[in-house]
């Protein structure tokens, strides 16, 4: 396992604030909101994440009201991500980032990140010379760090940081301990990238949307019974005992989930060894109740006619079943549209044939098409 030297911060992800309508998520809660960024800041915490696209593009203006109209500028920082997906063509860069400092009523940004790098948006980024611009504003002063919000696996980000490591200052991954081994997510294979190149990382998603409080009871019992400390505890931990983690982010939703977090970096204490392998333990038994019993081992893929990534969608389906994420339909509709959609299947079935698990993968596309396409 991997240690951690510096002391972690617990972030204030801005992107699932109470809200008035849960329908509606342009309509945040002001009033608590801004009893949690003042609970929050009286903690001796200071790092806020937001983005163009949260809650309908109302967090940055949020955020505004409950903050930076409320606090000097020296007592935080902010980072925000620039929207990959509306990017076309060079000058998009920096009309989207002054709308951004207008919504937020700043003149600079302590992180400006690229949002959503996964191997569609790499290539509408570099095509609009997104990392030239943030290195620009960098050294213009309208950010103190640059870097990446990833969202793909190991080869890409690789790619990525072998060509623009001497700018990147931050990647910000998705990482926990059910991800950490995950083979669509690859936490553990990304984090490692980071540190070989040597780049802070910022971990979002450490609670994974609060699937990992929201276990079933048979896994509860096994928490209770290891020892006292909660389930959103045990999660916190693992994300900020890993090395060169510097902000753990958490999209609180209420007072409670954010005195309960604070209390953890408040009194923080890295995972030991046992406790490490106890998670891992955790993260196979809340995998037990996959719909689909799928390996990864992808040999189906090579013998798909249409270049259906099956294992990835399956690990969509399973996630979707037990979890029933935002996320998952919009991770099937960027691997449809860079690959091909579950519904492109023939019935072929030849990669039957290679299927290590015997499933009949034709028929559990139909499944997965059935869940994600319209």
């Amino acid at each position: 396992m991997a240690e951690n030297s510096t002391k972690v911060q617990l972030g204030f992800g801005a992107m699932r604030l109470p809200q008035t309508d849960a329908n509606n998520p342009a309509t945040i809660e002001m009033e608590e909101f801004t009893q949690m960024v003042d609970y929050y800041m009286e903690q001796g915490f200071d790092y806020f994440d937001t983005s163009y696209a949260y809650h309908g593009e109302t967090s940055e203006d949020a955020l505004k009201k409950a903050l930076v109209e409320r606090y000097p500028r020296e007592s935080y920082r902010i980072a925000d991500k620039i929207p990959t997906w509306l990017l076309t063509k060079e000058s998009d860069n920096e009309d989207l980032v002054n709308t951004m400092l207008e919504r937020l009523g700043i003149d600079y940004f302590d992180v400006l990140l690229i949002h959503n790098i996964n191997n569609v948006f790499i290539n509408l980024a570099e095509s609009a010379k997104s990392f030239e611009y943030i290195k620009k504003a960098k050294e213009e002063g309208k950010a103190l760090k640059i870097g990446i919000s990833y969202h793909d696996k190991e080869d890409l980000l690789e790619e990525v940081l072998e060509k623009y490591s001497d700018i990147i200052d931050i990647v910000q991954i998705q990482l926990n301990y059910m991800d950490w081994n995950d083979q669509r997510i690859q936490s553990k294979k990304l984090h490692r990238l980071c540190v070989k190149y040597g780049v802070e990382i910022i971990v979002m998603e450490p609670i994974k949307g609060g699937t990992l409080v929201n276990v079933a009871d048979s896994v509860k019992q096994q928490f209770e019974e290891y020892s006292d400390n909660s389930i959103a505890d045990w999660a916190l931990r693992f994300a900020a005992s890993q090395e060169n983690v510097s902000i753990v982010l958490s999209g609180m939703s209420n007072l409670e989930q954010m005195k309960e977090n604070c209390e953890t970096f408040k009194n923080f204490e890295k995972i030991t060894r046992d406790e490490h392998r106890f998670l891992m333990k955790m993260a196979r038994e809340i995998k037990k109740t996959l719909a689909i019993d799928c390996s990864f081992c992808g040999y189906c893929v090579k013998e798909c006619e249409m270049n259906i990534p099956i294992p990835d969608f399956f690990n969509l389906y399973n996630s979707e079943k037990l979890y029933s994420l935002e996320a998952n339909f919009a991770n099937y509709a960027t691997a449809a549209g860079s690959n091909a959609p579950a519904s492109a299947c023939t019935q072929c079935r030849t990669c039957v044939d290679y299927c290590t698990q015997q499933l009949d993968i034709p028929e559990l596309l139909l499944d997965v098409a059935d869940l994600f396409e319209p």
